[in-house]
C-alpha cells in the first residue's frame, strides 16, 4: 500500500523539490498541497492522510499551531521540514515524528521514508488492536441492567496481546498518555488515561483515590489519616498509595454504595 503524503509549505521553491524528490518514489502517493495552516487543517480533514511534509513556519498557523489545534493525536505521521535547527527539539516535544532541515536531500528524505512505512504499519496494526479491544470489551460486558462495565481488557505487550481480566488489576497509575495496569507482580502499558478509565471501569470497585491514581477496593486492606488532609491506602501486596481528600471522599462514597 502507498503512502499518502500531503506537502505543507508556504515557499513554492520548497513544494517543488519534495514534489520532486517525491515523484520518483513508488511508496509515496503525493495527494495535496498547502500554503498555509488553515489550508492543512481543511485537508486533514478532508482527505485521508498517512504522511504529512510540514514546515513550521508559515502566515497565519504555523507547523505548531497546527498541531495544537488539531490534537496530536489526531494527526498523521508528520515531519517537519524547516530551515532553522532551533526548531528540532520543540519540533519532538510535540511528538513529530522526524525533522528534516531544507534543503531537503534524497537521501535523508529517503531514511524517513522507510521509518515512516514501518510506523504506518504499526500504527495500522495499533488500530486494529483497538478495534479487537472494543469487541473483547462488548463481548465481556456485564448482562442485566443498569450500566455495564467491561470484565477484560485487551492490552498490547510487544509483539503479543494480553487479556487482563479486570478483576485481576490492583491499581493503576497515570504515565503521560498511558495507564499503567498493576496485575499481581507484572505490570502492564495501556494507551488510555486514567480519566478515561476511571469512567469506564465498575465505580463500586475502581475508585480514584488520587488524580493519578486509581484501586482496586477488593485490594484495599487498610486506610490510614496521616494529618489533616493527608491519607494513603494499604494495598494486600504492601503497596502504600498517596490519597488525596477527593480520593477520600470518592473511597468513601463507593464503600457506602456496596
Amino acid at each position: 500500500m502507498r503512502m499518502r503524503a500531503l506537502i505543507a509549505d508556504d515557499e513554492p521553491l520548497a513544494r517543488e523539490r519534495l514534489r520532486f524528490l517525491l515523484a520518483g518514489n513508488d511508496e509515496v502517493e503525493l495527494v495535496g498541497e498547502c500554503r498555509n495552516g488553515a489550508e492543512v487543517l481543511a485537508s486533514l480533514k478532508g482527505l485521508q492522510i498517512d504522511l504529512l511534509f510540514l514546515d513550521i513556519e508559515m502566515p497565519g498557523k504555523g507547523g505548531f499551531e497546527v498541531i495544537e489545534q488539531r490534537g496530536a493525536a489526531q494527526m498523521p505521521v508528520t515531519v517537519f521540514v524547516t530551515a532553522h535547527n532551533q526548531h528540532a527539539l520543540h519540533a519532538f516535544e510535540v511528538h513529530a515524528f522526524d525533522y528534516l532541515t531544507k534543503p531537503v536531500e534524497r537521501e535523508r528524505l529517503q531514511a524517513t521514508l522507510t521509518r515512516a512505512r514501518e510506523r504506518i504499519a504499526s500504527n495500522a496494526a495499533l488500530l486494529n488492536q483497538e478495534r479487537l479491544k472494543q469487541v473483547l470489551t462488548e463481548a465481556g460486558m456485564r448482562g442485566g441492567g443498569g450500566k455495564e462495565y467491561p470484565k477484560r481488557l485487551l492490552v498490547p505487550n510487544g509483539a503479543r496481546d494480553v487479556v487482563v481480566n479486570i478483576q485481576e488489576i490492583e491499581w493503576i497509575e497515570a504515565a503521560d498518555y498511558y495507564s499503567c495496569l498493576h496485575v499481581g507482580t507484572k505490570s502492564f502499558m495501556l494507551r488510555e488515561t486514567v480519566k478515561h478509565l476511571v469512567n469506564t471501569l465498575d465505580p463500586a470497585r475502581f475508585v480514584r483515590i488520587h488524580r493519578s491514581t486509581i484501586v482496586n477496593m477488593d485490594y484495599v486492606c487498610e486506610v490510614a489519616r496521616e494529618g489533616r488532609g493527608e491519607a494513603s491506602v494499604l494495598l494486600t501486596r504492601g503497596q502504600r498509595l498517596k490519597m488525596s481528600k477527593n480520593g477520600w471522599q470518592n473511597l468513601v462514597a463507593a464503600s457506602r454504595s456496596v
